[in-house]
């Protein structure tokens, strides 16, 4: 078995991190899958893809994520969306993780999170699986062999799936526990195997820190034309809006497909990797995405396969409907070698509305992109989750409030005011349903909502002739010669067999936005609380 390079100052001795059994500093990916096939922790599948479970979690347990309360942060966190945890909670975690953790095997990465070396953020990851350590070697950015003899990390996350967090003592509220401390750059992670907490709580960690820099950390996927990085398009947009499958375009330079930063030297990935959703997942479809989970070191996630072919059910949701696959964006054909960006010259809001109610694309004013930006919406369709018979919407601030420490307001000025120096437009993209509701009308044509795409991002759509929507005042173009897509489709009303239902329906989603937009009426200015209130 290989031992990969480590600063010799740093180890985990240096943090005290004392007693543990076998420790592997940076094994590349051969050695991390041959470890993770002899600890049993998983198979080896097509084209020597790891293929895993994550067991009782498989997805996030956003309820479970606490802050610590300290003096240095207890004025610029967003308590009402972060749930606190008392230092003396936290020291007592620490050292009952780190007892727990004594005479066991564990694997240590050091990586590093930002493109862009202005930025950069160098983060040491301890996990007790190792293919724990070959997802976040895929998912955050590698510094080169020789890096790692000086490496330094700002921050530590360890991760421990078998240790179980004792609410009484630690003031946490189950026994998974996700814990982050800035005072002590450590963030602790227990009782949970689902991967992508480590790579949240990473992103978590820059949502914090980056805007006292005055950098916008986005939860979004970028992309920008080819040989062009000036002309870069961002997409927010929440899962199963689309913001992975709409910015890997062939004909455009993938950034990322995640997490971002705007600064003021323009767009950079925070990642160095992909975590895609794979439920449905067709080579017709998405052929670069799908060819991906065949090739080496790929980590699937949570999929049904056949125990003797290893041939992947992309349909079979039996294990959960968020079974994913992890790669380096290399395995990307048109991945950008820098992961850098210009200033986004568009913006992309996407959302799933099942309401059957907005658009398929509307043009936004810079008031209009804060509002729609804080706002967070798409909607929860029926036979997703027990008891929800119809469409209910689902408001998540920064299209990402789980992972928002400050308040909203913070991330929605930096937004605008972003957007307003570089002439940045904004657009709000459907990706739902249009003809009625979800039951009774059907999906907007994919083929149709990339059409309206490329005529945003190459500029033709601005020669459109745009109405007023009166429902929610933005620009909708009622007809776009460039592309093929049919006027009908343009305008929802039209779609709905039953006018006097769309209406209605209409007035339930304004009203439902405007219930849930009072948070947000004391901390925003004028223009963007014009826009609330009609």
């Amino acid at each position: 078995m290989g031992q990969g390079r480590v600063n010799s100052d740093h180890t985990l001795e240096a943090q005290g991190i004392t007693g543990l059994g076998d420790v592997h500093y940076n094994l590349m990916e051969p050695d991390l899958i041959a470890k993770s096939l002899c600890r049993g922790e998983g198979e080896l599948g097509k084209g020597g893809a790891m293929l895993v479970s994550t067991g009782k979690y498989t997805g996030r347990s956003p309820k479970d994520k606490h802050i610590v309360r300290t003096a240095s942060v207890n004025d610029t966190i967003w308590w009402e969306n972060n749930a606190p945890m008392a230092p003396e909670g936290f020291d007592a975690l620490h050292a009952d993780m780190l007892e727990h953790m004594k005479g066991r095997e564990y694997f240590v990465q050091d990586l590093y999170a930002g493109a862009d070396p202005a930025y950069r953020l160098d983060v040491r990851l301890v996990t007790e699986l190792a293919w724990h350590s070959l997802f976040i070697r895929h998912m955050l950015r590698r510094p080169d062999r020789d890096e790692l003899d000086s490496f330094v990390p700002k921050f530590t996350v360890i991760n421990c799936p078998t240790f179980q967090a004792d609410p009484e003592r630690h003031g946490c509220k189950s026994e998974t526990v996700i814990a982050m401390n800035f005072d002590k750059k450590l963030i602790l992670i227990g009782g949970t195997e689902y991967a992508g907490e480590n790579k949240k709580s990473v992103f978590s960690l820059l949502n914090y820190m980056l805007p006292e820099k005055g950098v916008m950390p986005m939860h979004c996927s970028a992309n920008h034309a080819p040989n062009n990085p000036v002309d870069t398009a961002v997409f927010f947009g929440l899962s199963g809006t689309g913001k992975t499958t709409l910015s890997a375009d062939p004909n455009r330079v993938l950034i990322g497909d995640d997490e971002h930063g705007w600064s003021d030297n323009g767009s950079f990935n925070f990642e160095g990797g992909c975590y895609a959703k794979t439920i449905n997942l067709s080579r017709d479809a998405e052929p670069e995405i799908y060819d991906t989970t065949s090739k080496f070191g790929t980590v699937i996630e949570n999929m049904v396969y056949d125990p003797e072919t290893k041939e992947l059910d992309f349909d079979d949701d039996s294990l959960t409907a968020n079974m994913r696959c992890a790669y380096p964006m290399h395995y990307i054909s048109n991945a950008s070698e820098t992961a850098l960006g210009g200033h986004p010259k568009n913006v992309i809001m996407l959302t799933c509305d099942a309401f059957g109610v907005l658009p398929p694309i509307a043009r936004l004013t810079p008031a209009q992109a804060m509002y729609h930006f804080l706002s967070g919406f798409t909607a929860k369709v029926a036979g997703t989750e027990r008891g929800v018979t119809e469409p209910q919407p689902t408001f998540s601030t920064c299209f990402g409030a789980p992972f928002m420490p400050r308040r909203p307001e913070v991330y929605g000025e930096l937004l605008r005011d972003k957007i307003a120096k570089h002439g940045t437009t904004c657009w709000l993209v459907n990706t739902g349903w249009t003809g009625g509701a979800f039951g009774t009308g059907s999906r907007m044509p994919i083929k149709a909502t990339r059409a309206l795409l490329t005529a945003a991002l190459d500029g033709s759509l601005d020669d459109a002739e745009f109405r007023k929507d009166p429902n929610f005042g933005f620009e909708v173009p009622v007809s776009v010669k460039a592309t093929a897509v049919p006027d009908i489709l343009l305008n929802p009303r039209r779609t709905w067999d039953d006018k006097a239902a769309y209406d209605a329906q209409a007035a339930k989603l304004v009203s439902m936005f405007s219930d849930n937009f009072e948070q947000y009426v004391d901390h925003i200015d004028a223009d963007v609380r014009a826009v609330a209130i009609g």
